[in-house]
Order: structure tokens, then sequence, then C-alpha cells
């Protein structure tokens, strides 16, 4: 496996990442500790380095297994874990991204994946009733305080983004160094605002569900039996089996399987983008795993491509269609440097 600096650090990440989310049985379809052991001994073998768990996966029992089964090579991997989601539902400070939440939650992390640091530490969601300036600052005293050495935000709108590393540049905090978000041929919203701010502040992006939940794997193409899914067959959509049977034929074609198709495309535009791969069985993540060594020709990119697309919107559409009457005849001879 490769390795990319991430965001506007030096902080050195392979090309895929390890999701946790599986790693306990608390939630009826998770991974025993065995299996997690095994999991985390064949990613590292293939030269993976980050583990990405969060303090609510498995009710906790995530973060304990990482912390246990990390104990005696914790600084060989970059740990990243995630706050703001409750434990104590009764509790309104229980949760947010304000400073109280911050301060509890990431003791509680720190205690339960027993180390003294969190190398990338995310906001898991956007808390609109705390000001963004609240929780830079606050994050920017975890850093100072050696708690954390990076910080990321997840599933957030670009502008509060923005905003924020404006805010961070200015006042000399800690900036985001990375977005968290959902991304798959069956679900590309990130490519209206998301991945272009990406692009423009150089932040790294970690790509959560990259198999469509379970969609792009060939589960409800193919028949396979992939054992207990958090997706209902129901809730697969008619557009959804339309891009995964072009996965499948694009597998068939390069002699691979349907995940590999499918992780290799989230990768294939920008180096920036790192799939989260998340499993419940050492097969799933041995198959995972082989997507780094899956190169799509350019003509499979373009099916792909095509058979996910979706419509920009405005203001993105109405700017690409004005582009000769904005910019005159020259407007496809100029290029920025």
């Amino acid at each position: 496996m490769n390795y990319r600096t991430f965001g506007r650090s030096g902080l050195r990440v392979s090309e895929l990442f390890l999701g946790a989310m599986t790693f306990g049985e608390n939630w009826g379809w998770g991974a025993s500790l065995d299996e997690c052991r095994k999991m985390i001994d064949m990613y590292a073998d293939a030269g993976g380095n980050v583990i990405d768990t969060a303090n609510n996966y498995t009710d906790g029992a995530s973060e304990q297994i990482v912390g246990e089964l990390l104990r005696t090579r914790r600084d060989r991997f970059v740990l990243s874990s995630k706050y703001t989601l409750t434990l104590d539902p009764a509790d309104p400070n229980a949760s947010g991204n304000h400073r109280k939440s911050l301060r509890r939650l990431l003791d509680q992390s720190l205690s339960r994946l027993n180390t003294d640091r969190i190398d990338l530490l995310w906001v898991h969601i956007w808390d609109s009733l705390t000001p963004i300036e609240e929780t830079m600052r606050a994050l920017d005293d975890a850093v100072r305080a050696g708690k954390v050495l990076y910080v990321g935000i997840s599933d957030t709108p670009a502008w509060v983004v923005s905003r924020a590393n404006t805010l961070a540049a200015l006042r000399g905090w800690s900036p985001f160094i990375g977005i968290q978000v959902p991304y798959s041929l069956v679900q590309r919203d990130i490519e209206r605002e998301l991945l272009p701010m990406a692009d423009e502040l150089s932040l790294s992006v970690a790509a959560w569900s990259p198999l469509g939940a379970g969609r792009l794997t060939g589960k409800f193409t193919r028949g396979s039996d992939g054992g207990p899914s958090r997706t209902d067959r129901d809730d697969v959509s008619e557009r959804d089996l339309t891009i995964a049977r072009e996965v499948d034929a694009v597998a068939d074609d390069l002699g691979v399987t349907s995940s590999q198709v499918a992780l290799a495309w989230t990768m294939a535009h920008r180096p920036s983008v790192h799939p989260i791969v998340g499993a419940r069985r050492l097969e799933q993540l041995s198959d995972n795993l082989a997507a780094t060594d899956v190169a799509l020709p350019d003509e499979a990119l373009r099916r792909l491509d095509e058979a996910g697309a979706i419509e920009l919107g405005f203001p993105h559409d109405f700017i690409a269609s004005t582009r000769n009457f904005v910019y005159g005849s020259v407007a496809d001879r100029v290029a920025n440097r």
C-alpha cells in the first residue's frame, strides 16, 4: 500500500483506512474480538496504518477493542476517532461540539483507547447550536494540551468548514486537515460543494460507505450471501441496481470483484480521497484491500462515471452553460497556470 500526506500536514497515511464501526458485537452485526485482531493484523501486513473509530461505535466497545489490540503497537498506527454523539441520551450536554462536550467525550475516548493522545480527532457531525469559533478554539486547546495531534470534520456543510478554517488561519488555531463524508458511485452529492472545497483548501477526504452500504458489492445483483446487512433490499433503488450492474460488468471484464472496482473508482479521480473500508469478516477485508492493485482503464472509468452521474445543479450547471457568453470565443483557450 502507498502513502500520502494528509491535508496540509506532514502526516503520512495509507491509501485505505480501516473502519472500526464493525468492531464489537453490541449492535448485533459486528465482529468478535478475535476477528478484529485478525483484521488489524491483515491490514497492517498490507501496509495500512490508519484505524478510524468513534466514541459511540458499538456503544463504546469499538474504542475499547481498538485500544486493547493496539496496546503493544500504538505508535505504528494513526489512531483516528470522533466526538459529538451522545452516550447519555438524558443529558443535554453529553453531546454536541461545545467545549464541555469535547472535554468529556475526549477524556472518555482516551480512557477507552488506552492512550494519551488521539492522532486525528474528527468532529463527528455539524452541531448548529454551537458557534464554530467555540469548536475551533476548544479543539485548538486540545491540540496544545497534547491530547490531540490533528483535527478533521465529518458530515458538515462546505460553508461551515470553510468558515472554520478561515477563522483558524486568522487566529492561529489548528485547522481542519480533512473532511470525512459519504462517497460512492451511488452517492456522489459531495461533488457539488464539498469536493471542490476540499480541493481548494487542500483538505484530504476520508470516504465513508464507499461501497454504498453494500449496494456495490454484488450482494443485491449477483445474489451473493454477505450475511447480515444494515441495508434492506427494499431500500435499494432501481438506480442503485443499474449502477451496481455496471460495476459488476466492469469487474467481470477486469477479472476482479465488484467491491474492488467500486473502491478503485473512489480513488481514481483524486489521490486525496481515502476510502474507509469496514468489514465483519476477514475475507471481506482481504477482498477490499486488493482494491489498491486495481487500475481502472479509461474506458472502464468512463462507463462508471456515466452510470453514476448526477446533476450538479445551480450554480454549477448555469456557470458551465454560460461560459462562452461570459468569456467570449476564447473561453476554451484559457487555462489556469
